[in-house]
């Protein structure tokens, strides 16, 4: 089975073409309440580590290293083999961010990583 992966803002509302809906933020999105986010999963173990989160603080600058630093702690981390299993009995998957930057943030680097393992 062929899984496809999208990414939205997770203060969009949700659509009938999302399919399974994970929100892979640490912490949940400001002002946003849990009924109206539509969320199947919250998924805060695959997130970016606290420090690497505060580090990068959404500054393009520092974009190209926290992508690397990224995809080095996904690669250790030991949540990761349970949450691929997981996603394995969706057709379709949109992975849920808060940032308001969309071509830079942690969801972008999770749907590399995703893709390649397809």
């Amino acid at each position: 089975m062929h899984t496809t992966f999208l990414l939205k803002r997770v203060y969009e509302p949700p659509g009938d073409n999302d399919g399974y809906r994970v929100l892979v933020d640490r912490l949940w999105p400001r002002g946003l309440k849990k009924e109206a986010a539509g969320v199947d999963e919250w998924a805060k173990e695959v997130a970016p580590s606290t420090a690497l989160r505060k580090w990068f603080n959404h500054d393009p600058e520092k974009w190209p290293v926290f992508r690397e630093k990224y995809h080095a702690e996904l690669k250790e981390n030991p949540a990761l083999p349970a949450f691929l299993a997981g996603l394995k009995k969706h057709r379709k998957i949109t992975l849920l961010f808060g940032a308001r930057d969309e071509a830079r943030n942690q969801a972008v680097v999770l749907k590399e990583l995703l893709d390649q393992k397809r």
